[in-house]
């Protein structure tokens, strides 16, 4: 099935490129990312691999969440899912990444937002429905260790939102209803204003679903708000808030169901920023701040007793933020910068008939950390077709000690339009509380875990820009990986990762485009979540009022168990989405999801549902 998927997928782009033949009239922008550099920078000149997912491309399918969107796009990168709508936490839940068999679930993988790291102080941990397209202008998505620039947890990779701004003036408002199959429904609101130097973003959502298994609702509420200030040519402020709330129930495995397993969750984020751009220099001063409250009933199974009281956690984290980037002289670029973080929350539990509330067992002995580094990362052309890279940490935590990060890498440009890419680089995760100090595998004398990252690359832009390749091959080795051995946290796990990935993207005229990914990853130690191969192929069509996107994903050896019990799921998937601009300011869309009715699991004893379907409508004004 791989073969025939791989056939179909390298035909429509022989197709794509003799069409292209025809028309050449369009051309291509670069990418310019913030991500592997901290300043806006050309992507042909970092050694690093990104993906850049713009807000075109995140909205097409009319996701409330930027993650769908992300695993098909993003080459290696895949997430677990276990029904229509919503992740949720705690036991059965989905919302896991993973990238080339590094996973966010364990904290291995760090989510930014505008460069500042999202997770949970107790857990460390990412939330995943917090994650919501109306607050994205783009998502860019590091492929590799990123601990230089952005310390613990990206000892994968990074995926950082860059969120929205108003570039011009006037005042733009766009809204969203949908609603389908399961009882599904969607709302999203947002208002863009730009008068002058000053500039707003406040965008609204509300979702529900009762999805399709008993006792699997969803409902969540968010909001965004993003106010700016540009007090000269060189000087702008800005500050936002993101906060998310949803009410998630857990119905467990088929097998054993689960019930009053319920979750309320409440997430959310502040920030404010001051910038400097001149002709040489950029930086930014920010501070940030992290919370979290969260309520976990963890249910019962059939013929048990109900819980007799709930899990309960409030937890922050606290971070201050400075980088400057500076031209010494032609071809050059050196970026410096400070973070600290303080790391905090607080875990216990309440009973359900007096609210008596007890703490964990063993009761949480500290309840703050603080992180403090220094970073610096050099960049020099060396010739026209020469850059090298390379960048140092130093990291201190003030439980795990301190760690030294170094990367190198080289760009070669051999041809017009195509880069060959050299990486070598670390990345390391610190202990969370979790695993120093909450219940009884805790353990103080944790290290941090560490990765080592090689990769080789390629890509090229030909035939004006219209047709992009690229081939990226990965080998990762990793120690210290904290695992728990006889009911205690030890350094003692290793993963060794190697694989290749491939992506075509294609503008055959102004009507059409395809675009296709694949990826293949061995795994000595499969860990659940990791897909050896995954492929997607993706088709849009625009023309007059309509449009139209199709996208066939196809998952092969998808572990959802390891060890002993080893099972591996493979799938094809096949959505689309039709709109249809009736007016000016109103258009409709109807899309399909798993069009192909599949039977499969991402997560051991959570069936998917089969076909599904939801319609809409948007409004601009």
């Amino acid at each position: 099935m791989r073969k025939t998927f791989l056939t179909i997928a390298m035909a429509c782009c022989g197709i794509a490129a003799h069409a292209q033949l025809a028309d050449t009239t369009a051309v291509a922008l670069d990418n310019v990312v913030v991500t592997g550099t901290r300043n806006a920078t050309d992507v042909r000149h970092l050694p690093m691999t990104i993906s850049v997912v713009g807000r075109d491309k995140l909205t097409e399918n009319q996701r409330i969440n930027v993650l769908p969107t992300l695993a098909e796009q993003v080459p290696g990168l895949f997430v677990t899912s276990r029904s229509m709508m919503g992740y949720g936490v705690s036991g059965g839940a989905a919302g896991g990444i993973n990238l080339r068999g590094v996973a966010s679930g364990s904290g291995q993988l760090l989510v930014l937002i505008d460069g500042h790291p999202q997770y949970q102080g107790l857990f460390g941990h990412s939330i995943s429905d917090s994650y919501q397209s109306l607050m994205a202008e783009r998502v860019e998505v590091l492929r590799g260790p990123a601990s230089v620039l952005y310390g613990s947890n990206a000892l994968g990779g990074v995926i950082n939102i860059v969120t929205r701004g108003m570039k011009r003036d006037g005042v733009h408002t766009h809204i969203n209803l949908g609603a389908g199959s399961w009882g599904t429904f969607q709302t999203e609101a947002s208002n863009q204003v730009r008068s002058g130097k000053f500039s707003s973003t406040v965008a609204a959502q509300y979702s529900r679903t009762d999805n399709h298994r008993p006792r699997m609702g969803f409902e969540q509420y968010g909001g965004y708000i993003k106010l700016g200030y540009d007090i000269n040519d060189h000087w702008n402020v800005f500050a936002d808030a993101d906060i998310t709330h949803f009410n998630s129930s857990y119905p467990g495995p088929v097998t054993t169901p689960k019930y009053e397993a319920d979750q309320w969750i409440t997430r959310g984020v502040v920030t404010a920023a001051v910038e400097n751009h001149y002709a040489r220099t950029s930086g930014r001063l920010s501070v940030y701040h992290n919370f979290g409250r969260h309520k976990v009933n963890d249910g019962y199974d059939e013929g048990k007793s109900p819980q007799k009281s709930l899990f309960r956690s409030n937890d922050a984290l606290t971070g201050i933020s400075w980088y400057q980037s500076v031209n010494l002289f032609e071809g050059n670029r050196i970026t410096a910068g400070v973070d600290y973080q303080h790391i905090y929350g607080r875990a216990y539990y309440t009973s359900r008939e007096t609210g008596e509330e007890t703490p964990p067992s063993p009761s949480t002995t500290r309840q703050h950390l603080n992180e403090i580094a220094g970073y610096v990362d050099f960049r020099q052309d060396i010739l026209p077709w020469l850059t090298i890279d390379a960048g140092l940490r130093l990291d201190h935590h003030s439980v795990a000690g301190t760690e030294w990060i170094p990367q190198g890498g080289l760009v070669v440009r051999p041809v017009s339009n195509g880069e060959l890419k050299a990486m070598v680089s670390k990345g390391f995760r610190n202990p969370t509380m979790k695993d120093m100090f909450l219940y009884k595998p805790a353990n103080e004398e944790l290290e941090p875990e560490r990765m080592m990252s090689y990769e080789l690359s390629w890509k090229h832009r030909v035939l004006d820009s219209r047709l992009t390749y690229g081939i990226n091959l990965f080998l990762i080795k990793a120690d210290n990986i904290i695992q728990t051995v006889a009911m205690k946290n030890i350094n003692t796990g290793k993963l060794l990762n190697k694989g290749i990935e491939a992506e075509l993207s294609y503008r055959i005229n102004n009507n059409w485009s395809v675009n296709t990914n694949h990826s293949y990853l061995h795994m000595n130690n499969p860990v659940v979540a990791a897909p050896q191969y995954k492929g997607y192929l993706g088709i849009n069509w625009n023309c007059c009022k309509w449009s139209a996107t199709a996208g066939l994903q196809q998952i092969c050896g998808l572990y959802t168990a390891v060890g002993d019990n080893e099972t591996k799921e493979t799938f094809t998937l096949l959505n689309a989405t039709v709109g249809y601009q009736m007016l000016k300011c109103l258009g409709l869309w109807v899309k399909g999801e798993n069009l192909l009715a599949q039977k499969y699991e991402v997560i051991k004893g959570y069936p998917m549902p089969r076909a599904t379907f939801m319609a809409g409508v948007n409004i601009t004004l």
